[in-house]
């Protein structure tokens, strides 16, 4: 987005997993929290300002939440459970327009995207975990990195899959007036 002057802020915020929350209401309720954590912070007294918050996971074909690796071995046990099956992207973003005292207009919205990894052998998942890009990323998988070479398809948003549905956000920017 050029031409846009963009600040970020780590909301640290807690992102375990609800008992019983679907993974639509996770990224959701996750997104919220850091947007509010974040305009609060601010501590913004007259010029309201645009917070934008996003959380992404990952759920394999079996409905199992796949979030972030904490091991080699944990990104390569993900990596087997996707190959050659369908899983979904929920991305959950939200749209704060406000200051730290008074929010005037809010947008949620989560976007899901089905992905396909295409089969591969061990000797590639490991290959690919070592190249060092799972480890911050839901399932274990970066699209917009060496693993777009893993992604077989992508029925729906590929900017989902990389973390924030851009022609959603923007058109849900530009229905709240903004124009960059």
């Amino acid at each position: 987005m050029s031409g846009v002057s963009v600040r970020v802020h780590q909301p640290d915020v807690n992102e375990d997993i609800l008992p019983g929350e679907r993974p639509d209401a996770m990224v959701k309720r996750l997104a919220e929290e850091k947007a509010r954590t974040v305009l609060k912070r601010l501590k913004l007294k007259k010029e309201p300002q645009i917070v934008l918050a996003a959380d992404t996971t990952v759920v394999n074909a079996t409905g199992r939440i796949l979030g972030k690796p904490s091991s080699r071995k944990e990104a390569v046990k993900m990596l087997r459970s996707l190959q050659g099956k369908d899983h979904h992207v929920f991305t959950g973003y939200a749209i704060l327009i406000g200051t730290s005292e008074k929010l005037f207009r809010s947008k949620f919205r989560v976007v899901k995207t089905r992905v396909r990894i295409r089969k591969m052998t061990l000797r590639e998942i490991v290959d690919y975990v070592d190249l060092g890009e799972s480890f911050d990323k839901a399932g274990a998988y970066a699209a917009q990195g060496f693993g777009m070479s893993i992604i077989e398809n992508i029925h729906g948003s590929y900017t989902n899959v990389v973390g924030l549905p851009m022609a959603q956000v923007l058109m849900d920017l530009r229905n709240f007036g903004w124009d960059p």
